[in-house]
């Protein structure tokens, strides 16, 4: 059974519009120890997505009203 490449894939273009249209969220924490001591720690938490969609599921939560 012979692997076939596929040159039907999406451009770089497409990729970055279907990103921005759904939305993409990354949540990593790191922690790096030696004997038990904490040396380092970094916890991030990024989301990219078009403004028009942020504002689409901010306002469902409630994050765009204003005190």
């Amino acid at each position: 059974m012979a692997i076939e490449k596929s040159t039907d894939g999406a451009s770089l273009a497409a990729v970055i519009d279907r990103i921005l249209e759904k939305g993409v969220v990354i949540d990593a924490y790191v922690r790096v120890s030696l004997v038990g001591i904490e040396l380092l720690a970094v916890e991030a938490r990024v989301v990219v997505a078009s403004v028009e969609t942020w504002l689409k599921y901010a306002s469902a939560v409630g994050l765009t009203k204003i005190a």
